[in-house]
C-alpha cells in the first residue's frame, strides 16, 4: 500500500501581522515567507471553505488587509 503523503509545512506566521497592511505588501511579504497561495477577497465574499495547507486568506477591504486566515 502506498503511504499517504505529508503535506508541507505552513510557514510558522501569524495571520494576525497582515491586518492593516496594504494588500500588495501583504501579499508579497506572505510569498516571501513561505505561503504556496495567497487569496485577497473582498468583504463577504463566497468562499469554499476546504481547508487548504500552505494557503493564507486576506479580506481587503479599501486596499488594506482588514482579516487574515489560514486554510
Amino acid at each position: 500500500m502506498a503511504q499517504i503523503p505529508t503535506p508541507p509545512a505552513e510557514p510558522e506566521d501569524s495571520p494576525d501581522a497582515y491586518v492593516g497592511l496594504d494588500a500588495d505588501r501583504a501579499e508579497r511579504l506572505a510569498r516571501e515567507r513561505g505561503w504556496s497561495t495567497v487569496r485577497s477577497l473582498p468583504p463577504g465574499a463566497i468562499i469554499t471553505m476546504e481547508y487548504r495547507v500552505g494557503r493564507l486568506n486576506f479580506e481587503v477591504k479599501d486596499g488594506q488587509v482588514a482579516r487574515a486566515w489560514k486554510g
